[in-house]
Order: C-alpha cells, then structure tokens, then sequence
C-alpha cells in the first residue's frame, strides 16, 4: 500500500514539473510580437516591455551610435524544448530580409547585431535584432520614432516666478506642425495659463521669442523667418 502511493505521489510530481515545463513555454503574460515582424518558427516570449515614449541607441550607416526616441518595444524570445535553435546568423538574415520585403533597409551590422530602419507613409521605424546563446534566444528592439506627448506645462504662478528671478521664461507645450507656424490644438492648456498670466498682470510689456523645434538641423531650425511666424503665431493665440 505504501509502495503505491509512493507511486502515485512520484507520478503527481512527474506531472507536475511537466506541466510547468509546458506553462514556461508560453508566451510571457501581456506579450506579444510587433505588428512589423512574426518571430523566428518555435520560438515564444519569455519577456517583453513595451513603452509610450523611451529611447534606444542604434548604429548608422557610419557606424556611429544614435539615440531614436518613440514608442518602444522590446521582446525576447526563446527557443521551445526539443526543438533545433537556428544559428544567429539566419535569425539576422531572416528579419533583414523581412524588412526589406516591405521597403525597409538593413543599416549596418556590427558585432553580431543588426540594425534595421523602415520609413513608411510617414513613419520611420529602427530596429535592432540581437541573437545570443548560439541562437538559443534573441532579442528584438523597435522603436517607432516620435516626438513625446507634453503632459506637464508651465502654470502661471511658476511663469510669473521665472519672469521675476531671470526677465525671462521657457513656455512648454505649445505644439506646431513642421515647417509651419500655425499653432496645434493640443497648445490650448499652455496658451491659456499665458493668457492667465497676462491678464493678472496687464502692465507687462513682453517680447515673444520665436519657438523652434526638435525637428531638423540647428541652423534649420534657427532661421529668423520661420521663428519670428511662429512668434507671431503665440502672441496672436494669447490676446
């Protein structure tokens, strides 16, 4: 009698670390691939993160590292058990060539990784695929590039502050298309504490400076023509 359940408790066990084995082979909870790209045949996510707005560092044509800021994804996937792991030089050729099926380039490869951009219907895309662990596992980096949604803007209290310690004061979250001047609904938060501040204090005398953006080179973007619209374009908003 003992003997047998000796036998049953070591088949529930047997079962039970199966049955985990099984479970790990799964999908991370919450993770799933980048609508770009399937993943490598017998492979799942062991984990994920995928972020509104953060940055990764990627290589140019040049070699040259670069930081793409947007809406970010990472995910590493696994080699299922029992299964024959690919080399990694076939999970790089399988995502290059992948990319350039749908009009995207490789852009360099260096140290057994490889960088990748797609720019699409106005859209730019890095990528990175980084196989490791003789081809055991890899990871995937995407980053669709953007400009960060403002969420924090300057309230009148702290513009008065900065006016009166330094003569001047920075104004976030005024938003412009690129190359234009005129002014983005999503500004209206920004623009009404300006207003907010100037009606409190209607002796002020203020010149508006032209706003600029991250978009484009520096001597681009400094250009007195299209600065002093933009100017233009604030202080029409706020009166």
């Amino acid at each position: 009698m003992n003997s047998f359940k000796r036998i049953v408790f070591l088949v529930g066990v047997l079962l039970f670390v199966f049955s985990g084995i099984v479970f790990a082979q799964e999908d991370a909870e919450g993770c799933k691939d980048h609508p770009m790209f399937t993943r490598m045949p017998n492979f799942y996510i062991n984990n994920c993160r995928v972020k509104d707005f953060d940055q990764a560092e990627f290589v140019d044509e040049k070699g040259n590292e670069i930081k793409v800021e947007g809406k970010y994804h990472w995910l590493e996937y696994y080699i299922k058990e029992g299964h024959r792991a690919p080399s990694e030089l076939a999970i790089m050729r399988n995502y290059e060539n992948a990319i350039k099926k749908i009009g995207g380039v490789v852009v360099k490869e260096s140290g057994g990784i490889a960088y990748l951009k797609l720019t699409k219907e106005g859209k730019t895309f890095w990528a990175i695929v980084f196989p490791r662990g003789n081809g055991t596992y890899y990871e995937l980096t995407v980053v669709e590039k953007a400009e960060m949604a403002q969420e924090v803007v300057a309230d009148a209290k702290s513009l008065m502050s900065d006016i009166q310690a330094t003569g001047h004061a920075s104004i976030y979250g005024i938003y412009f298309d690129f190359n234009k001047a005129d002014i983005k609904p999503e500004s209206e938060s920004a623009i009404k504490e300006i207003a907010k501040l100037l009606h409190q204090n209607k002796g002020f005398k203020l010149y508006v400076v032209g706003h600029t953006d991250n978009v484009g080179k520096l001597d681009y973007n400094m250009l007195y023509s299209l600065s002093d619209k933009k100017g233009h374009g604030s202080a029409e908003r706020r009166t």
